[in-house]
């Protein structure tokens, strides 16, 4: 049987000293205590873009306008229960401060140190893109 598809979509943010920005996933959620690239789920009839500008909204307080975004990279990764197609955004501008609005721990890290946060399987692969772009 085929695994349903599950379309999330994350955004790499980047501050002026080129850090990414990450969070913890709570403890009780799947994959709790991992650390990943801010977003979430896209609701059918949804575009990704305003599925992320709205979970940037949700989870970290802050605006952001679509041509802010810029399409660096995707994971594709089967879990038991789904299979995750997640497209990554790159986004240097945003309105307001950055702030954990759902009790999440927040970092801001060097792409170099990434790999140094254990991430849920289909993150860790984005790593690299990041690296590139921003080393």
């Amino acid at each position: 049987m085929t695994a349903p598809l599950l379309l999330v979509v994350a955004a790499a943010l980047v501050d002026a000293d080129n850090r990414v920005l990450i969070a913890q996933r709570p403890a009780h959620k799947m994959l709790g205590d991992l650390w990943e690239f801010p977003g979430g789920k896209v609701h059918q009839d949804e575009r990704p873009e305003d599925a992320l500008i709205r979970e940037l909204s949700e989870e970290l307080g802050i605006k952001v306008e679509e041509a802010c975004f810029a399409p660096l990279t995707f994971a594709s990764h089967t879990y038991d229960e789904f299979h995750l197609l997640m497209p990554l955004y790159i986004c240097r501008k945003w309105e307001g401060f950055v702030e954990a609005r759902e009790a999440q721990a927040l970092r801001w890290v060097r792409p170099r140190d990434l790999r140094n946060y254990p991430m849920p399987p289909a993150d860790a692969p984005l790593i690299p893109a990041l690296v590139d772009l921003l080393s």
